[in-house]
């Protein structure tokens, strides 16, 4: 799919110039009907066609009996008949030249096999046609600064800032109903139905690059493709704050699990760790959804979770702050300054703390005090306040002050104000004021929580983990000989032996184990490697040997082996007759006074893939359900934020006798996981437990894994949700004038360096690269070049030193990059100074391929400020002035033009490895 005129290609959709009622009708309550109505009276401002063949005119609106007979080009067609003639319809439209339909019809997939066959058939029809689909069995969409309104939904919304996005209808109708009387306007409303074609990557992809969209909403179901979802998701929450409510918390039935983590791990707690790596904030219910609206519509944002709660009445300020507690959020600590601003404002029994309780006989000046003080505070990163009341109250007067007190603030103010009969004007006042308000402390300090969650999940966002940590390199192809083993012998669940070996690979320090056949070996073994030791029954059957008896520890001596082995052959057998017994495992008795027990495990969401969990651990784990979920790739600091939320964290640090635990080492067994998630796609379930871990270290001593069949995959990296750091793209370059150079993939923190560069271009370079004569970049753009999801987007620095030495030492940049849910490439070499001629571009084209169905993209030297390298194939060409790399289907590899063998081996020329059609590229390394 190609931009049209510079334009997204989902313009037609969300910007047509003429809209088409397919259906309509004046017959009362038929859905042909309501939607004419609403389009009549939103004022939709391009040309409006009614397609019936009963009628010449509907409601005034000329009508014509097919598409085909229209009198000039449609750009969007809103479908409202029958299913059985759907189909039909949406191919006379292929042929008509419409790219965007709206199908608000019901009766396919959702009704049972013969629903779905027929809307196989109209995603046919569509995808020959080239005619992209909202729906079917949707509610429709809106752009209300454009008149549009083809929703059956009653009344209109107001034009605004909001988009919003929905699965459900019948909550676009809801949130369509509240927004108008609460003067809360939308961009956009995309009620998505079915998600047959478009879903909501491809949605969010427009919203996110939408100027007249400041913030998102979206209402989920059920996701299909994680990778196009969390890479649009990520992409629009680094631009604009984007609030997400999932339903289905709680699934009536749970999968079937072979170890512990896959039974306390929900697919929940996946979608909030998604989420959390998304950058945005998730909300439980409708009511969040529209508060959370209310306060996107307020445009501030807070920088922090540290709340002050201000209040007329004590039992208000303890309900707040037993609800911030209950939400792991802190009470802000008063400056000095502020302490000493509110000694001055309010009377000598006024609380000396925070919440600041302003006492019983508040009245607007002391609130008004206290507010300013509050504002004025750097340790303070939001306002709540409370006012109940009292015989003294004056509830509209405090209103009228904390509006004026808040006037151009850059925290966020909530209000609170209890009761109804004396408080509801006051309320008014504030909303009007555009304050959130609410009449009882809970939802506004969970109000607050859901903002603070946003600057949290921002930090979050800008966490770029490679697929390796940079440690000594793994045994992958090992690891991988262990699994392949155990598939050939059609095993999935691996024993403890090879579970072990999948952990050293990785370098996770084990338990050494060993495999006894006799009570002989077992107490030869056992005197060998020293007493006490352990001894665990060996069986494909049995995955959790305690339940069965198959579990002996701290044995002392040679005649404790030799019975215990006796013994628990005999137990087991008796309770799971049916079991194979390998033998028995026999481990050194990992005896640590200061250790305490966790659990580290992987499960494999339906959605989103691979998952890592990390909880305390031991017998009890289902029952304390102590856990926390992050999405791989994992680095330091999302490591120590996931340990963070668990609460066995808190038995991490040191209290009593206990020393605090090697933190680092349990870091580096996280870290270690994620490198065995990234690297082996087989394990579909993975669990060290315990993970005993004190000062001196962290040592798994037993493990469990479950291992699948690959399928084939697309990319090195296709089975996860979030693509690696590309750490294997990484070149050193020595260039014609002999300076050495690194050339890698853009990060976050390199914003600050790449600031300075585009500042130290000249204004020549700089306006062909931007095509006008921008000084600095925004921070908007920024985000734009440094913050990328290295799936559908590439961009590459070549830094000369250190990153961000000094000023001496900027980085050249070259960027090879793809314009979101397009397909194609712009493909420039920048660079200034120095090494402006000294073959950073031979440099790149030696490193590295755009490869297109097979064929490699060579390129040549950069030797103007900017240039371009544009390949068709056949045809290359080079010009100062960007242009674009048409493909459907790209791919980034290290170049292998000079190497036929390398070549072979890489498949080159056997085809193109996506699906014809591919709306979007992908650009991925070749190992």
């Amino acid at each position: 799919m190609k931009e049209v005129s510079g334009k997204h290609y989902l313009t037609p959709l969300f910007e047509p110039g003429s809209v088409a009622i397919i259906g309509a009708s004046e017959t009362p309550g038929k859905v042909g009907t309501m939607l004419l109505s609403n389009m009549l009276a939103a004022g939709y401002r391009g040309a409006l066609f009614a397609v019936n063949p009963k009628y010449s005119t509907v409601s005034g609106v000329p009508c014509y009996p097919s598409v085909g007979k229209l009198p000039g080009h449609l750009d969007l067609a809103v479908v409202a008949t029958p299913a059985r003639t759907v189909p039909g319809v949406i191919e006379e439209c292929g042929r008509a030249g419409v790219r965007s339909a709206v199908v608000i019809t019901a009766g396919f997939s959702e009704t049972g096999p013969e629903g779905a066959r027929l809307e196989r058939t109209l995603l046919d029809n569509a995808h020959r046609g080239g005619v992209r689909l909202v729906g079917p069995n949707c509610l429709g969409i809106a752009r209300p600064e454009l008149g549009l309104n083809a929703t059956f939904a009653r009344g209109a919304a107001l034009p605004g800032s909001l988009g919003l996005v929905s699965q459900s209808g019948a909550v676009c109708a809801a949130m369509l109903d509240w927004a108008t009387p609460n003067r809360v306007g939308f961009s956009s409303i995309v009620s998505l139905g079915g998600s047959s074609d478009l879903d909501f990557g491809e949605i969010i992809d427009y919203l996110a690059n939408d100027p007249k969209t400041e913030h998102i909403l979206l209402y989920i179901e059920g996701i299909r493709d994680a990778r196009r979802f969390l890479s649009s998701l990520r992409a629009a929450a680094r631009a604009k704050p984007v609030i997400v409510m999932k339903v289905g918390r709680h699934p009536a039935g749970s999968r079937a699990a072979v170890s512990h983590t896959g039974a306390i791990v929900g697919t929940d707690d996946v979608f909030d760790a998604a989420m959390e790596r998304a950058g945005v904030v998730r909300v439980a219910s409708v009511g969040q959804l529209v508060a959370a609206a209310q306060a996107l519509a307020s445009h501030v944002r807070p920088k922090g979770d540290r709340l002050a709660v201000i209040t007329n009445g004590g039992g208000p300020g303890v309900m707040a702050a037993d609800r911030l507690g209950d939400l792991g959020l802190p009470l802000a600590d008063l400056a000095p300054s502020t302490v000493e601003a509110l000694q001055r404002a309010l009377p000598a029994n006024w609380s000396h703390g925070n919440p600041i309780d302003l006492i019983g006989d508040a009245d607007s000046a002391r609130y008004k005090a206290a507010v300013s003080a509050c504002l004025a505070d750097g340790g303070i990163d939001g306002i709540l306040v409370i006012l109940t009341p009292q015989a003294m109250t004056e509830a509209e007067a405090t209103a009228r002050a904390v509006v004026e007190a808040a006037g151009g603030a850059s925290k966020p103010l909530i209000a609170c104000w209890m009761g109804e009969a004396s408080t509801g004007p006051a309320r008014k006042l504030l909303h009007d004021a555009s304050i959130p308000v609410f009449r009882t402390p809970d939802p506004a300090v969970e109000m607050f929580a859901h903002l603070a969650s946003y600057y949290r999940n921002q930090r979050t966002l800008l966490q770029a983990p490679g697929p390796l940590a940079h440690q000594a390199a793994p045994d992958i192809k090992g690891a991988r000989l262990v699994i392949d083993g155990a598939l050939a012998e059609r095993r999935k669940l691996l024993s403890e032996t090879e579970s072990k070996a999948l952990l050293a690979a990785f370098h996770v320090p084990i338990a050494q184990t060993v495999l006894a056949h006799s009570a002989r070996d077992a107490m030869l073994m056992a005197q060998e490697m020293g007493f006490p030791v352990a001894m665990k029954i060996d069986s494909p059957d049995i995955p959790h040997k305690s339940d069965v008896g198959g579990v002996r520890l701290n044995i002392m001596d040679a005649e404790g082996v030799r019975s215990g082995y006796r013994e628990m052959l005999d137990e087991v057998g008796s309770k799971r007759a049916e079991a194979r017994l390998n033998g028995v495992i026999v481990e050194p008795m990992i005896v640590r006074p200061h250790g305490r027990e966790l659990i580290v495990g992987v499960i494999r969401d339906s959605v989103f893939g691979p998952a890592i969990t990390v909880g305390m651990g031991g017998r009890a784990v289902e029952v304390l359900r102590d856990r926390a979920v992050a999405l791989p790739p994992l680095n330091a600091f999302l490591v120590r934020a996931m340990v963070g939320r668990t609460r066995v964290s808190r038995l991490l640090g040191a209290f009593r006798r206990m020393p605090a635990v090697d933190m680092q080492a349990l870091e580096s067994v996280l870290l270690r996981v994620s490198e065995m998630v990234c690297e082996l796609p087989q394990i579909e379930e993975f669990e060290i437990n315990p993970l005993i871990a004190d000062e001196s270290g962290a040592v798994a001593v037993d493990a469990r894994a479950v291992v699948r069949a690959l399928q084939p995959m697309r990319s090195r990296y296709a089975h996860m949700a979030i693509h690696p750091y590309p750490a294997d793209l990484v070149a050193n370059w020595e260039l014609s004038d002999g300076t050495v150079v690194q050339a890698r993939p853009i990060r976050p923190e390199d914003a600050e360096m790449e600031q300075r560069f585009v500042k130290n271009l000249s204004e020549r370079s700089r306006y062909y690269r931007f095509m006008n004569s921008v000084r600095e970049l925004t921070p908007a753009m920024l985000m734009r070049f440094t913050q990328i999801d290295y799936d559908r987007e590439m961009a590459f620095v070549a830094v000369r030193g250190e990153s961000g030495a000094d000023e001496d030492t900027m980085p050249q940049t070259m960027r090879i990059g793809v314009r979101r849910a397009i397909a194609s490439v712009t493909v420039a070499v920048m660079s200034s100074g120095p090494t402006s001629n000294a073959g950073l571009g031979r440099a790149a084209r030696n490193t590295w391929a755009l490869t297109d169905c097979g064929h490699i993209a060579a390129s040549t030297s950069a030797q103007q400020p900017s240039s371009l390298i544009r390949q068709d194939c056949q045809v290359e060409s080079k010009t100062p002035i960007l242009d674009s790399y048409e493909s459907s289907c790209c791919r980034l590899r290290p170049n292998v033009a000079r190497d036929p063998t390398r070549a072979q081996q890489a498949g080159l020329g056997a085809g193109c490895p996506f699906p014809s059609g591919a709306r979007s590229i992908r650009l991925r390394a070749l190992r």
